[in-house]
């Protein structure tokens, strides 16, 4: 299995500006999540940045840094102009995965790009997980996903789908934003303008499905913690960390 990770990194945030910059257990949020990358088996890992704060903070510890445009209105902009410095080829696949996720397994990340490289009827993988408490499913801050009986999505809302789901049931599937795309989609989504389904639901998937592109959809295999996007979530990640190194835990 060949392929490319890319990590976007940009250093405004509304809720944390400075992110992918923050400590956590003595290094950097980014060069954590790089570092889960690099534990897969892509062939490339590579973040992209506008910031040269970020660019250096890569250097320092080794990863390589694309700069690129300041204008992107999304990370799959940005990630699309990475690909294409990096001269991939239209067949070539390549993982985003998100500079907030510094507790992202590897598994996932080998998971989501096999799954595309497997389905070649789709132009994008990504991975759910069963939601299991019920104030979730009607959360419009967790995004459903139901899927058909081939793996490919149906419909992406912040609603509750479907209607009636429950935890007990185990029927409603959280979508985890990684992604894998072909890079010929990638191009492509690029170029669409945002979809009125996507910004009714605020959900940039949707533009894809809305043009006929086809998104394979599967439970992961691994439990993924949450990434960071509240100064909440950074401690949690920050305990996790701790917790993890404490003598006797494996």
């Amino acid at each position: 299995m060949s392929f490319t990770v890319i990590i976007p990194a940009r250093f405004a945030a509304q809720r944390l500006p400075g992110k992918p910059l923050l400590d956590i257990g003595g290094k950097t949020m980014v060069q954590h999540t790089w570092e889960r990358a690099k534990a897969s088996d892509a062939d490339r890992v590579a973040i992209a940045t506008d910031d040269e704060r970020i660019a250096e903070a890569v250097q320092s510890f080794g990863g390589e840094v694309l700069m690129t445009s300041p204008d992107h209105r999304s990370g799959t902009d940005r990630l699309q102009e990475a690909a294409a410095q990096l001269g991939l080829t239209e067949s070539a696949i390549v993982v985003n995965v998100q500079a907030d996720e510094p507790l992202l397994p590897a598994s996932c990340i080998n998971q989501v790009a096999s799954n595309l490289q497997v389905n070649p009827e789709t132009g994008i993988a990504t991975l759910c997980e069963v939601i299991t408490r019920q104030d979730e499913i009607g959360d419009p801050n967790s995004v459903k996903v139901v899927m058909d009986g081939q793996g490919h999505a149906l419909y992406f809302s912040r609603a509750t789908i479907p209607h009636g789901a429950s935890a007990s049931a185990k029927n409603c599937y959280r979508h985890i934003g990684l992604y894998a795309y072909r890079v010929a989609v990638l191009n492509q989504f690029v170029q669409w303008p945002p979809a009125a389904l996507e910004l009714d639901e605020k959900l940039e998937q949707l533009r894809a499905l809305s043009n006929g592109i086809a998104i394979h959809v599967a439970v992961s295999d691994a439990r993924i913690p949450p990434g960071v996007d509240t100064e909440k979530d950074l401690e949690q990640v920050r305990q996790h960390l701790v917790r993890q190194s404490a003598p006797g835990t494996e």
